[in-house]
């Protein structure tokens, strides 16, 4: 491995590391397929999943540099995945709106974000019943609100109106907030809800000399850019609207697969 162990590895988790059995469609061939290990359950069924091989690289990243999970999960999500590998230090949840620290939340942190969001942005409580009340009922299947820091709609995709979206990304871009949709969910979150603003604190706090990071959604975007170094599935937000910079590696390969090779990127291998 030539990654140095001064290095700070940012990773994104569904549908970059990790994919639920929807997400293994963008993968290949059923015959083709690789060796899976689930590393989630949800209510006593398996859930998400990664290759085998991707596990090992892992588990041999993590204990080699200060890997950090970065994802839009709420705490309460994310502890159900089990990674391999040594326990994560940092983890950070909520789209960087909660820190956690060897498991637990980082109060001052969370206070801190609290505090940002209050001053720059219109209320969640106005963007989820925004949300509610303009969602059609033959396309919604569920409204959410996470961490009281962001709303999200799960939504029959096929059948989400193109049109329904860029109001919504329009009316919320006036009060700031951003949308985005990732699978079968949109997501609307305040624009100061970031998570490359997180791992700046963590990259403070253990001193890294160099952040790796991937992603595959808009609202990876702010950390990719962060990052001194970077990649990006060839599926998802991104790469749909052919998002780039010249310091992140756009990938041709899709699901599952990805996950793989955005790990022997972060390893130097």
């Amino acid at each position: 491995m030539s990654t140095s162990s001064n290095t700070l590895v940012a990773s994104d988790l569904d549908r970059t590391l990790i994919y639920s059995t929807a997400a293994l469609a963008l993968s290949m061939p059923d015959a083709q397929a690789p060796r899976l290990l689930c590393v989630e359950t949800y209510e006593r069924k398996p859930l998400s999943y990664m290759t085998e091989t991707a596990a090992g690289l892992l588990a041999e990243l993590a204990s080699a540099v200060t890997f950090v999970p970065t994802t839009t999960r709420t705490p309460e999500q994310y502890r159900r995945i089990r990674l391999p590998g040594p326990a994560p230090e940092f983890a950070i949840c909520a789209n960087g709106g909660e820190l956690l620290v060897r498991g637990e939340p980082d109060l001052a942190w969370r206070e801190r974000v609290r505090e940002a969001l209050a001053a720059e942005c219109a209320s969640l409580a106005e963007v989820h019943e925004r949300l509610v009340r303009t969602a059609d009922p033959a396309w919604l299947l569920k409204e959410r609100t996470a961490a009281d820091l962001f709303a999200y709609l799960v939504v029959d995709r096929p059948l989400l109106p193109d049109a329904w979206v860029r109001e919504l990304e329009e009316w919320a871009g006036e009060r700031g907030w951003t949308v985005s949709v990732q699978g079968r969910k949109v997501y609307a979150v305040p624009k100061p809800l970031t998570k490359s603003a997180a791992v700046r604190e963590v990259a403070r706090r253990t001193g890294a000399a160099e952040v790796l990071a991937a992603g595959d959604s808009l609202l990876d975007a702010d950390l990719l850019l962060a990052a001194d170094r970077a990649w990006r599935p060839g599926h998802g937000e991104l790469a749909d609207v052919g998002w780039s910079a010249p310091h992140v590696t756009a990938l041709a390969t899709r699901g599952v697969a990805a996950g793989e090779e955005i790990l022997r990127a972060f390893a130097g291998v």
